[in-house]
C-alpha cells in the first residue's frame, strides 16, 4: 500500500496566510461596523498568558544579566582588593625583616659597647653546616681584613667560638657547642675555674655542660655567670658564656659538673664581631706589674690539666 502525503505547509505560506487575514481585520474593521470585542476576548485568554509568560522569562533574563555582571564587578573588586592585601603583606613583610634587621644590629652595637677595649670587625654569616646548630659556619670577612686564626668571635651577648681557618674573604668559626670544643672558663660567683664542654646533642635541650669545677662550700647556684677564663690560652678573659643551668657533685666528690644556658642562640646568627686581638698578643702586650704572680684572692689559680685540654681541642 502507498502511503499517504503529508502535506505540510511551507513557512512562507503560513506567513502569507496571517498577513492577508491581519490585513482583512483591518478593512473589516474600518468599512463595517463589525464588533472585535469577542475577538479580543478569545486573544486576551490566548495571548496574556503568552505576554506573561514572556515578560517572566525577559525579567529573568534581566536579572541574570544584572547579576553576571554584578559578579563581574566583584571579581574585579576582589581582584583589586586582593592586590592591595598583597601589597601590604609584602609591605609588613619587609618593615618585620627591617625591624628584626635593625634589632640585630642594636643588639650588636650593644655588644661592641660592653667590650669596647676591643678592637672588632663586623661580618655576616655567609655559610654554615648541615643540622639545626651553628656549629661550624663560614663568615664573609678574611685575612684580607685582619681575621686571624684562633680570633674570638661574639654576638648576641657573648661568646661564639673561634676562627679555625681563613681566606682571603672568608673564615671558618668553630662555635663552642661543637663536639670538638673546650674552653677553660670561670664561675664569677666565687671565682673558681671549670672547662666548659661542647655537646651538640644537649644542645637539642639548649644547654651545653660545664665540668671539673672546685666549690667545695657548695656556694654556686643555678643561674650564677660563667666567663671566659684567665688561664685560657686562646680566649680572651672575661667574655660570657652563658648561665649555668644545673650542678651536681662528681663522684669524685672533689670537683662539680652540671650544665649551662649559652647566652648565644645558637639555632640563628646572622652578624657576629670577630675581635682583632690574639690571646697570646693580649699576654705579650702586660706590663711587667700587671704579669707578676696575682694575688690568690682575687685571680683564680691556673689549672694545667684545663690548660692543656683546652690547647689540645682548639
Amino acid at each position: 500500500m502507498k502511503k499517504k502525503k503529508q502535506y505540510k505547509m511551507k513557512t512562507k505560506h503560513l506567513i502569507t496566510m496571517m498577513t492577508i487575514l491581519c490585513l482583512g481585520l483591518i478593512v473589516l474593521s474600518l468599512s463595517t461596523s463589525f464588533s472585535f470585542a469577542p475577538v479580543r476576548n478569545v486573544l486576551g485568554y490566548v495571548i496574556v498568558p503568552f505576554q506573561n509568560g514572556i515578560n517572566e522569562v525577559g525579567t529573568w533574563m534581566t536579572d541574570q544579566k544584572k547579576g553576571f555582571q554584578s559578579m563581574k564587578k566583584l571579581a574585579a573588586e576582589n581582584e583589586e582588593l586582593q592586590k592591595q592585601v598583597d601589597e601590604l603583606q609584602a609591605k609588613n613583610t619587609t618593615l618585620s625583616q627591617d625591624q628584626e634587621e635593625l634589632d640585630r644590629l642594636r643588639a650588636l652595637y650593644s655588644l661592641d659597647t660592653d667590650y669596647s677595649e676591643y678592637d672588632k670587625v663586623a661580618a655576616q654569616v655567609i655559610g654554615k653546616d648541615t643540622g639545626n646548630w651553628y656549629s661550624t659556619f663560614l663568615i664573609n670577612r678574611g685575612s684580607s681584613d685582619g681575621i686571624e686564626v684562633d680570633m674570638n668571635v661574639i654576638a648576641d651577648g657573648g661568646l661564639v667560638g673561634i676562627v679555625t681557618e681563613t681566606g682571603a674573604h672568608w673564615a671558618t668559626v668553630r662555635s663552642i657547642i661543637d663536639d670538638s670544643s673546650n674552653v677553660s672558663a670561670t664561675v664569677t660567683s666565687i671565682s673558681q675555674n671549670c672547662m666548659v664542654t661542647g655537646d651538640l646533642q644537649m644542645m637539642d635541650d639548649g644547654k651545653i655542660r660545664f665540668i671539673q669545677l672546685t666549690d667545695k662550700e657548695d656556694q654556686v647556684h643555678e643561674g650564677d655567670k660563667i666567663v671566659t677564663s684567665s688561664v685560657s690560652n686562646k680566649f680572651l678573659k672575661g667574655i660570657l658564656i652563658g648561665y649555668i643551668s644545673e650542678v651536681s657533685t662528681d663522684a669524685n666528690k672533689l670537683t662539680k659538673s652540671g650544665t649551662i644556658i649559652p647566652a648565644v642562640d645558637f639555632n640563628d646568627i646572622q652578624e657576629v664581631l670577630v675581635i682583632k686581638e690574639l690571646k697570646q698578643q693580649k699576654t705579650d702586650d702586660v706590663t711587667s706589674e700587671e704579669s707578676q704572680t696575682p694575688d690568690d684572692s682575687t685571680t683564680p689559680t691556673p689549672d694545667p690539666a684545663q690548660d692543656t685540654q683546652e690547647d689540645t681541642k682548639e
